[in-house]
Formats: structure tokens, sequence, C-alpha cells
């Protein structure tokens, strides 16, 4: 028998594994975009590219976009 403090953990954990997911399609989409969209990162290199996209903007978008997601998500899982 498990734990009622494991069982309550549960959800948090899977909406962290999801969100935290989320978030790292967000971090390679917006490094792939230096790379191939504007190019400036093929030319400035790689390290320049990261200090570029890890600005707190982009991680407030990112935690919003992912718990947007996850709402999301979680609605269509729990209609269907």
């Amino acid at each position: 028998m498990q734990p009622k403090k494991n069982q309550k953990l549960t959800p948090v954990w899977r909406a962290l594994i999801e969100m935290g997911f989320i978030i790292f399609l967000f971090y390679s989409n917006l490094l792939m975009g230096e790379f191939i969209q504007s190019g400036v990162g093929q030319s400035k290199g790689f390290l320049w590219a990261v200090e570029n996209i890890f600005t707190e903007i982009n991680f407030i978008i990112a935690i919003t976009s992912a718990l947007i997601g996850y709402l999301v998500f979680e609605f269509l899982r729990n209609r269907l």
C-alpha cells in the first residue's frame, strides 16, 4: 500500500515533467532559429546563441506557454 503523500505528489511530478518537456521544446526551437532562420548563430558561434536565447523574457514566455500547454492537455486528457 502506498502512503497518501506519494499519491498526492504524482500529479505534481507529472505536471513538472510535462511542463519541463514543453520548455525544452521551446528553447530548442529558439536555438535552432538562431542557426537556421537568422543565421547569426552560425557566424557568432554556439555560446553566443545560447546566451542570446536564455533571457528573462524568454523564460517568462517559456513558463507561461508550458503552463498553458499543460492545462490544455490536462483538459483534453480528462475530457476524452
